[in-house]
């Protein structure tokens, strides 16, 4: 039977979809009448038709290869196309630039990187479907390329894809990709291996054919129902193992394998007895996959056992539902085969990856929901002017990806570019940007880059570096910033002298030398400073009154919070967020500690939650986080076109009521003077509106004024 040529394969493959979607048939039609590539578009719709991909992605295979030919084609035809086939071209667009940066790397790496920007930029993950299909297909028709062509083809497929073909679990790609990028990459190893497989083939499938044979009766005799089948293993899989465990392929004893599918876990216990039973194991050779499942979700009996002829075999034990789910990608083999981590984000969309193998499960209308829904990025992917990926928290600035960079590198940071384009250092770039750091010669940090209101550094981990160059200082130079911060903010809230000796223990400090300290380092805040002084604070007169009267912390009043469907139960306020009454707050279950009430934006809840989501409950403020206050500020500052909406905007996202407002400007001096009676709930929350007020522009004073009075 010969084979059909590539046009007669694209109307084949036409003629048995029946009626096609009108995207597809004008792409399929297209393509028949355009030298796109046909024999590789038709490798790849039939692997896409295998992945059971849905027609959007199948059309947008082809616009994307007929765009690459007949660019004025692809111009006319696109606003006429559905919105999901456009997205998915633009996808396939967009992964160029990953291509081309893996061309640029150096041989040392950043392939990680380039995989994670790649999920990154792509927004429609289904393109990845057809970026694996594509690859392959290539592969298949390597040996007609280029000797340079080939390798860069082959060390591409090995770098991306095949790593991403095996996190998705599409094992009928992942094993080829891997065993022909390793067949043009080390040509010589891949044909001795391969000689050696040939060379013992016959035996081999005659020795597990008995295998199956003599396991089989064994299995049928204890009443057990079984499914039965030898188990392929791959050229590149076993070159891996004899690198991995330093052994010659006649050492591998899981050169002869079996796979052995039941109905019931209980049927993979009684199947491992009769393998026990019939062969003598090997017990170092043993992993109980069903009793302690792998981090990634994988589940299976293996064991290495003395078969017919004194031969070692491999037998693994599944259900057929977990053998499914293994094919389909829920083990997700990649944690353990390439010796890597993963952050839960980058797990969670993995997981959700995995879905969409198998969108017959799927009505359409959920599958456009999850696409608009699930892909939320919790990083930015971000690269050097040579070319490498640095990852940063989502919100990540600048002044950030410097101190990812190198520790130096971000206390010499003077100024950033991105995209060739000069930007503040609070600038926070997107996914796939090029970022350059503008150092001067000496390091020399500004403490105001620890302030969270200037919005400078949004990461812990940067935070701690320029603590750290600051906690080398003189301690008498930090002790005097202290202390000058601490009479600034009692300047700014209004308030009277305080003893500074009652400080220090609410801290759980020592003196208040150490106070002042942990105060110019950031260590601790101004709100917090601002909490403690509200607690301390006493009213000399009537002039000068505490904004908020000395109340039990609010997690240890029994009337403070509300747990919804649960009676008394030790409540405490999460440390990494802090709430406060009027906060909206959700809680979290712990384990020995009762309920952990967190902020419902608090980035330590939603990992939580993510990872045991049955333990979140409804929690609510109770009476105790009933009372708000009324307190007048002050702002001075030099007047400039839009100022008044910036200040009402900052004080609006504060989540404070004005209740009035009033303003004055000053001609002859160009400054102005603006007063806002306002509603807060305590200190900290004014404290924290003032020092976000006076990172402003042009803002140069922000104070509370007079006493305050319950509302």
């Amino acid at each position: 039977m010969t084979t059909p040529t590539p046009p007669a394969r694209l109307q084949a493959w036409r003629d048995r979809a029946g009626t096609l979607p009108p995207a597809l048939n004008a792409a399929l039609e297209a393509c028949l009448a355009r030298p796109v590539g046909q024999a590789e578009c038709a490798d790849v719709l039939d692997l896409l038709a295998m992945m059971g991909c849905d027609a959007p992605t199948q059309a947008a295979a082809l616009w994307f290869a007929l765009s690459r030919v007949d660019a004025a084609l692809w111009q006319a035809e696109a606003p006429r196309l559905p919105e999901d086939v456009r997205r998915l071209v633009e996808g396939q667009q967009a992964a160029e630039q990953v291509w081309a940066l893996h061309a640029q790397r150096t041989q040392d790496g950043g392939s990680e990187g380039l995989r994670r920007l790649l999920l990154a930029i792509i927004r429609d993950l289904r393109v990845v479907f057809v970026l694996l299909a594509r690859q392959l297909a290539r592969l298949r028709a390597a040996a007609a390329l280029p000797e340079a062509e080939r390798q860069e083809l082959a060390r591409l497929t090995r770098d991306i894809h095949a790593p991403l073909a095996n996190r998705l679990g599409i094992w009928q790609l992942k094993w080829e990709l891997e065993d022909l990028a390793f067949r043009h990459l080390q040509p010589d190893t891949y044909r001795r291996i391969a000689k050696l497989l040939d060379e013992r083939r016959a035996d081999r499938e005659a020795f597990i054919r008995e295998s199956l044979d003599e396991l089989g009766r064994a299995l049928e005799a204890a009443g057990i129902r079984a499914e039965l089948a030898g188990r392929p293993k791959h050229i590149y899989s076993i070159w891996k193992k004899m690198q991995r465990k330093g052994v010659d392929f006649s050492e591998l004893y899981d050169i002869r394998a079996v796979r052995v599918l039941v109905d019931t876990v209980a049927d993979c216990y009684a199947a491992l007895g009769v393998v026990h039973t019939l062969w003598p194991h090997l017990p170092r050779e043993f992993d109980d996959y069903l009793a302690r499942p792998k981090g990634n979700g994988y589940r299976s009996l293996h064991t290495a056992v003395i078969g017919p002829r004194d031969k070692t075999l491999e037998v693994q034990i599944r259900t057929h539902e977990m053998h499914r789910a293994n094919e389909l990608g829920v083990a997700a083999h990649w944690r353990y085969k390439e010796g890597g981590g993963a952050d839960a984000e980058f797990e969670a969309k993995i997981a959700w990856m995995r879905k969409l193998l198998d969108t017959r499960s799927e009505d359409e209308g959920t599958l456009a929901a999850d696409l608009r829904t699930e892909l939320m990025e919790d990083r930015v992917y971000l690269l050097t002017p040579r070319g490498e990926v640095v990852d940063l928290p989502h919100g990540g600035t600048v002044l950030d990806f410097a101190y990812h960079v190198h520790t130096e590198v971000g206390h010499r940071c003077r100024g950033a570019k991105v995209n060739g384009r000069i930007v503040p250092l609070t600038f926070q770039p997107q996914s796939g940007d090029r970022v350059e750091i503008l150092t001067a010669k000496q390091a020399e940090p500004s403490r105001d880059w620890l302030s969270p209101h200037h919005g400078y550094l949004n990461s812990s981990r940067a935070r701690d570096k320029v603590r750290a160059w600051f906690r080398r200082l003189a301690h008498d130079a930090n002790l005097a910033v202290g202390r000058a911060m601490f009479e600034r903010e009692l300047k700014r809230l209004a308030l009277p002298e305080v003893d500074l000796a009652k400080l220090p223990a609410h801290f759980h400090l020592k003196n208040q030398d150490e106070l002042l300290v942990a105060l110019a380092l950031n260590e601790i805040s101004a709100g917090q400073i601002a909490r403690a002084l509200q607690e301390a604070a006493q009213p000399l007169d009537d002039d000068a009154v505490p904004l908020a009267p000395a109340r039990p912390t609010p997690a240890r009043d029994p009337g403070a919070l509300s747990i919804e469907g649960i009676g008394n139960l030790l409540t405490t306020l999460a440390r990494c967020c802090q709430p406060l009454p009027g906060d909206p707050v959700r809680g979290f279950i712990t384990r020995g500690r009762g309920v952990s009430v967190h902020r419902t934006d608090c980035a330590s809840l939603a990992r939580l939650a993510r990872r045991d989501p049955d333990r979140v409950i409804e929690v609510n403020w109770g009476k105790a986080g009933a009372q708000a206050y009324e307190v007048d500020i002050e702002l001075r500052g030099y007047d400039r076109k839009g100022l008044q909406k910036d200040v009402t905007g900052v004080i609006s996202n504060a989540g404070t009521p004005i209740i009035a407002s009033s303003s004055r400007a000053f001609a002859r001096s160009g400054e102005v003077e603006m007063r806002f009676a306002l509603r807060v709930r305590d200190f900290e929350q004014l404290s924290t509106l003032l020092g976000r007020l006076l990172a402003l522009p042009n803002v140069v004073e922000a104070h509370r004024i007079g006493g305050s009075r319950a509302s």
